[in-house]
């Protein structure tokens, strides 16, 4: 009976800190898919930004119903290296209030919903690369099919238990691999196939609101401290302070290295840049900051900044068009981020796996997170552009080029972002919202 006895003691208790702890991580993860919204938002011109904030906001229903039904048994229900299941968890109907997450002492319902604001963020950080031409409603289906044959595998292999890239020991503390990776080469794909934008490199596409780009950046940067700390599930040996950290190290960094980056470049220190540059850093982050020391933060940041910065021209000599450099930031980002664990992680954190910089002459983790990084880009471009092909040979993705000229907010959404009409009417009040919104776009393009 000793073994037992010891046993029963020595097993997890449920712990009301780490589950109000990661209640809170889950709430501030949810804000920044509004955040990025905004971030968005601000970026387009006038007459995209509402149909730019609906992107991302469709994601918060459609993503949340989609994880309670089959998502979150998918993903973390023990199955093979590929994928899980769990019958209990489907619809969430058998979860007891206070069963514990495996090994851990919050309750399943509190890991599920904290996994679930993950999976509503990374496919709404694809439609920035989209902006002003797809139709809405393809979107919307596009998001149902993506986030269930390609988010959820990938989020299995990498945090799954029985996942192959668990098992092999890819490092991806918050999502540098399933979320950034993920999202930026699901974009590549899908903007390889629908097309570029009409007027792309040669009409202005200038941000119509760079308050609005600098708050949506605030508030993701707020809600990054949830997404990575939390990623600990609690914080009973200082693992997750130390990401907490990192976070805001590795962001400073970046943000510093893109203006300096700009600067020599371009002459100039852009708001748009400052705001690029601090989530280039929290992308790079967000996979290794539980293995590096803050000094090796700082370094991710700062050579994350600078990638990134040149990355974001890339569109322009290679003839991709997106729009809102999510492939630059994201996916270059998260590569740079994944990759450099091979070289700063010390041992010290999240895992006893050290990087070349600190022993590893035989390069045995970067080896590791070259398997992780390259397989989920390759899954991920490739099915993603055939979900696109596909949903553009049925549905069609596009907007009519009559439509994407004269505005997609209006076209999609029977509505403008901005009433410049007046209280007292006048001249622009008389005119008929599609003829006001041309008029606007005229001006914003200007």
């Amino acid at each position: 009976m000793a073994p037992a006895i010891m046993l029963a003691a020595d097993a997890p208790r449920l712990s009301s800190a780490n589950t109000g702890f990661m209640l809170i991580c889950s709430a501030l993860v949810m804000l920044m898919t509004p955040g990025l919204a905004f971030f968005y938002g601000g970026m387009v011109r006038v007459k995209s930004t509402l149909n730019m904030l609906m992107m991302s906001f469709i994601s918060l229903g459609i993503v949340t119903i989609l994880w309670v039904l089959y998502g979150f048994s998918l993903a973390f229900g023990t199955g093979n290296s590929l994928l899980g299941w769990n019958a209990d968890w489907i619809g969430l109907s058998n979860v007891g209030l206070t069963q514990l997450w495996d090994g851990y002492t919050i309750p399943v319902f509190v890991f599920m919903v904290f996994q679930l604001m993950f999976a509503i963020i990374t496919p709404a950080l694809i439609s920035g690369a989209l902006a002003d031409r797809v139709k809405f409603s393809a979107w919307a289906l596009f998001v149902a099919l993506w986030a269930t044959i390609v988010y959820v595998p990938v989020a299995h292999w990498v945090w799954g238990a029985d996942g192959w890239a668990y098992k092999l020991g890819v490092i991806d503390f918050a999502g540098g691999t399933a979320v950034h990776i993920n999202a930026g080469a699901a974009a590549l794909g899908v903007i390889l196939v629908i097309g570029k934008r009409v007027g792309f490199k040669r009409d202005p596409m200038r941000p119509h609101s760079l308050p609005l780009v600098m708050l949506g950046a605030g508030l993701l940067w707020f809600g990054w401290f949830g997404f990575n700390a939390g990623s600990w599930l609690g914080n009973d040996d200082g693992v997750g302070a130390l990401m907490f950290v990192n976070t805001q190290v590795a962001t400073a960094a970046a943000m510093l290295a893109w203006l300096a980056y700009e600067k020599i470049r371009h002459g100039a220190f852009t708001t748009l840049g400052a705001a690029s540059g601090a989530v280039a850093g929290l992308v790079a982050i967000t996979p290794s900051g539980g293995a590096v020391s803050p000094l090796g933060a700082i370094a991710v940041g700062a050579i994350a900044g600078v990638a990134c910065a040149a990355a974001v021209g890339l569109k322009f000599k290679w003839g991709y068009d997106d729009s809102l450099d999510v492939v630059g930031v994201h996916m270059v980002g998260g590569i740079i981020g994944s990759l450099l664990i091979g070289f700063f992680a010390t041992g010290k954190g999240q895992s006893t796996a050290t990087g070349v910089f600190y022993g590893d002459h035989t390069f045995t983790q970067l080896w590791k997170q070259c398997a992780g990084v390259f397989a989920v880009l390759a899954y991920s471009l490739i099915v993603s552009a055939v979900l696109a092909f596909l949903l553009d040979r049925t549905l069609g993705m596009r907007v009519t080029e009559d439509e994407e000229i004269s505005g997609i907010d209006q076209a999609e959404h029977a509505e403008t972002a901005y009433d410049f009409s007046g209280a007292g009417g006048g001249v622009a009040g008389s005119l008929s919202a599609p003829a006001l919104a041309a008029a606007q776009n005229k001006k914003v393009d200007a």
